[in-house]
């Protein structure tokens, strides 16, 4: 693809119009750049100021609970536009769906079907615990998916029982020991009826839906109907979306759709100027969140949020398998410890690698191949071409959905480093840190059209792997 190179018009000579002088256009060019300078350093300034120091809490702690969390190590920093972080920070975001049903410290008036309630003091229906880290300018979302089997208080019983019987504390404790001790610095709870708020007062979020979505629920007056394709989502179409859970990955495939969406609202959503807006967005949402987080500390993390890189927007997922054949009257997703203490060494910056065990050989690596094109020969060369490059466990799973320019590798385990040495061996491509493909995959390969007339030089490599190999 070329560009056509364009030239300046020629003025003309018989013009009678008269230019001022340059040195007043570049005063009045000055004088500008310093007035908006000023606006917007006042602007930060004021915000600045007016940021509120006490936290956003709507639950009380006991002292015992605060210490769960690093309240006495200050996470931000004042300056004269707007807070910036000041270390690594851990944030545990529980969002709970709460009925009817299920509330029994006070009389509810009956509707004659099972309405959402304003309440964080139910089963916990999603759980993400997030990184934002300045040192490495990545954003890490850690997505645990509410079925994981664990202990609290000496039981075995699901992750997303621990905020329903002890709050945000009890929550926080068993993320920490499920993760090896993770340190966890703040955390925020939101009410699903608050998701619908804060997307409606961000504008909306563009999302491609990646299959056709049906579902009626009369007892709880739930009416999810959306179709395939890229669709604008408005508050309530997004809390659809993120429901959706009536497929034959459950639970599993929910969370892979919570996936896209927060990289859709992180890349879209998510802009500096919304930190503008964040006092506004706080009024229409405030009584649908409870958080020990400031005002203050939710700037910074906004605006640090808001210029990370998409590259280094990384979507985890706690890694383990399911339990038995889905057949049983509980059911369960297992934890990988071994998984489990890699990625927090790698993501979460705590414990170590485990190098002795960590397979260091690219041609063990298990890949998917997903067409996002509707070409067969595509994808088999692809597969030829991984294989002659040494790569050997590579299966062909399901059709994309959605077609891509360009092809897309997916550590779905958070093995960025194997992601990145693909991606070399191919010589195209976006590398991506999520766990969006095939749950039985190191990593995902979506092919995309750049793959289609792309004829890589392979000459170099296949010559080292053969010497290798010898």
């Amino acid at each position: 693809m070329s560009l056509k190179k364009t030239h300046p018009k020629k003025r003309s000579q018989k013009s009678s119009v008269k230019t001022k002088p340059k040195g007043l256009n570049w005063l009045f060019i000055s004088l500008g750049l310093t007035a908006v300078s000023l606006t917007s350093a006042a602007a930060g300034a004021f915000i600045a100021v007016s940021l509120s120091a006490t936290p956003l809490q709507q639950s009380s702690l006991t002292p015992e609970q605060e210490e769960v969390f690093s309240k006495n190590e200050a996470i931000s920093y004042k300056s004269l536009r707007l807070p910036e972080l000041s270390r690594p920070v851990n944030v545990l975001v529980l969002g709970t769906k709460v009925l009817t049903s299920e509330v029994d410290e006070k009389p509810v008036e009956d509707l004659g079907y099972h309405a959402l309630v304003n309440s964080f003091k139910g089963l916990s229906d999603t759980m993400v615990l997030v990184r934002f880290d300045p040192l490495s300018q990545k954003l890490s979302l850690l997505s645990i998916p509410r079925d994981t089997q664990t202990t609290i208080n000496y039981q075995l019983k699901k992750i997303n029982e621990a905020n329903y019987d002890g709050g945000p504390a009890l929550a926080a404790e068993t993320v920490s020991q499920l993760l090896g001790g993770v340190p966890i610095d703040r955390y925020v709870r939101v009410n699903i009826q608050g998701v619908e708020k804060v997307i409606d007062a961000l504008g909306g979020v563009n999302v491609y839906v990646p299959k056709d979505m049906k579902y009626t629920d009369h007892s709880q007056h739930l009416y999810i109907d959306l179709k395939q394709g890229e669709q604008h989502l408005d508050g309530e179409k997004a809390v659809a979306f993120l429901r959706f859970r009536y497929d034959r990955y459950g639970d599993i495939g929910r969370v892979q759709r919570q996936q896209m969406f927060m990289r859709a609202l992180v890349e879209q959503a998510l802009k500096p100027q919304t930190l503008l807006r964040i006092p506004e967005i706080l009024s229409i949402i405030s009584s649908y969140i409870d958080t020990n987080l400031t005002v203050e500390e939710l700037v910074a993390l906004s605006g640090f949020a808001s210029q990370t890189k998409r590259s280094n927007v990384q979507l985890l997922m706690l890694p383990g398998r399911f339990s038995g054949d889905g057949k049983q009257e509980v059911s369960y997703w297992l934890p990988n410890r071994y998984q489990i203490k890699n990625m927090v060494a790698e993501h979460f910056d705590h414990g170590q690698l485990d190098f002795e065990k960590e397979p260091t050989n690219p041609s063990r690596l298990r890949i998917a191949i997903q067409d996002s094109t509707e070409d067969p020969e595509a994808v088999q060369r692809m597969v030829t071409y991984l294989r002659e490059a040494g790569y050997r466990r590579i299966f062909v799973s399901d059709q994309w959905p959605q077609t891509l320019e360009t092809t897309r590798i997916m550590a779905q385990n958070g093995d960025d480093l194997g992601a990145a040495t693909l991606r070399a061996d191919l010589g195209l491509g976006e590398v991506l840190v999520e766990s969006t493909g095939n749950l039985a995959s190191d990593i995902t390969i979506v092919v995309g059209e750049d793959w289609q007339n792309y004829v890589p030089d392979s000459s170099v490599h296949f010559k080292e792997t053969t010497s290798l190999n010898n």
